[in-house]
């Protein structure tokens, strides 16, 4: 302990930029974990497959709407001890789902998931912003989405073998062990990054996020990234089912196949950041042409090629494209309110998760996961949709070159 209280600041702070990014997946594994136990769950509870999707929606709403406001707490109050509790309460939170057999206690626990984990993300965000300035801070909060995904890349791959193993429950006793050990580590090497502590004024924080709001360059970057996400995320809600249900193959694969697709939008955000300097409008036009082509060509399979390959095969195009466009806009967005970094980290996470909580469970609503046709049309929806807006954009000529 001794040696750790009297390592340089210089050190510390290498060891604390790793700890955050390794941090930063927290929310993936939260959501894409227990994925291919979700087919049986519905089965051990004896509920819908809809109910068992409305676990990862409840998760999603509430980790959206606690990042509207725990910004605005973490640059007043500092991110250190907020983040280190945030963490010990997601791990206890953990802990109780697993030795539940109740949907409404899990429900409870995942609503606390999302307000822990919103805490712990949003700090993290703000520590780059606190740390790094000018380029460097740009290549951080770049790396920071590629990072981010390997939440979503590595976790169904885990819960896949979790649930062969162990059965559902083991999911979450993972979940509740990694944060556990992060929180250690937090408490050994972490210190506080906030220099300057904004005055808890409610009548300012409302100037400023209105200020945020009304910027339209900002809004527009909202919008498509939680059209991006929402992409992600129809096929958490969906794929399982489709691949167990109605391929009839293990959730090992249904882990194998997210593993696939994660390195889909890994390989999207690597590109972006390669990308980073181009004309911001052009890049996206063109990869959302790439994106839209994708889609067709899947459509245009269906009857001809039904098997696990042509799905993923277009699958990983197109999330390969929501990549791109995710990691360029959240560097965008999240670089233009340096002063405001909780504040900025907070609202863009909250606003798109809402986006894709809502707007995911809608389309999985009416476009049930029963077949390779109803995925493909959800794509097509949100594919054409990011289409407009990215048009609309282009007409107003709001986007910076």
């Amino acid at each position: 302990m001794a040696l750790i209280r009297n390592i340089s600041d210089d050190l510390r702070q290498r060891i604390s930029t790793i700890l955050a990014l390794s941090i930063v997946p927290l929310s993936g594994f939260a959501t894409d974990v227990y994925i291919p136990s979700m087919p049986s769950m519905a089965g051990a509870l004896d509920i819908a497959s809809l109910q068992v999707q409305l676990t990862l929606s409840i998760f999603l709403i509430s980790y959206g709407i606690a990042q509207l406001f725990v910004g605005t707490l973490l640059d007043s109050f500092g991110r250190y001890k907020l983040g280190l509790t945030a963490l010990f309460v997601f791990a206890l939170a953990n802990i109780i789902i697993a030795k539940t057999n109740n949907i409404n206690v899990i429900y409870a626990m995942r609503v606390i998931h999302g307000i822990a984990v919103a805490i712990v993300v949003v700090g993290k965000r703000a520590y780059f912003v606190d740390v790094y300035k000018d380029e460097q801070l740009k290549n951080y909060l770049s790396t920071f989405t590629i990072i981010w995904s390997v939440g979503p890349i590595i976790a169904p791959f885990i819960g896949g073998y979790l649930q062969s193993s162990f059965g559902w429950h083991s999911n979450f006793y993972f979940l509740a062990i990694m944060a556990g050990i992060l929180a250690c580590l937090e408490l050994l090497f972490t210190r506080e990054t906030l220099k300057n502590p904004l005055d808890f004024n409610l009548k300012k924080i409302s100037i400023t996020y209105l200020e945020m709001i009304s910027n339209s360059t900002f809004t527009l970057g909202l919008v498509m990234l939680g059209l991006a996400y929402s992409m992600i995320m129809i096929y958490n809600l969906t794929g399982s089912f489709i691949i167990e249900h109605t391929l009839e193959l293990s959730p090992v694969i249904i882990g194998y196949s997210s593993l696939f697709l994660g390195f889909a939008w890994t390989a999207g955000g690597l590109v972006g950041k390669a990308t980073i300097n181009r004309p911001f409008t052009a890049k996206i036009t063109v990869n959302l042409i790439l994106q839209l082509a994708a889609g067709l060509l899947m459509l245009l399979s269906i009857g001809r090629f039904n098997s696990l390959f042509v799905i993923l095969f277009f699958a990983f195009l197109i999330h390969s494209c929501a990549g791109y466009t995710f990691n360029n806009y959240f560097t965008y967005n999240l670089s233009q309110f340096p002063k405001n970094a909780g504040i900025a980290g907070g609202l863009i996470g909250g606003v798109v998760y809402v986006i894709v909580s809502f707007l995911s469970y809608i389309i999985v609503g009416i476009l049930p996961a029963k077949d390779e046709r109803n995925l493909n049309y959800s794509y097509l929806i949100l594919i054409i949709i990011s289409v407009l807006t990215i048009s609309i954009a282009s007409r107003l000529k709001k986007i910076k070159e």
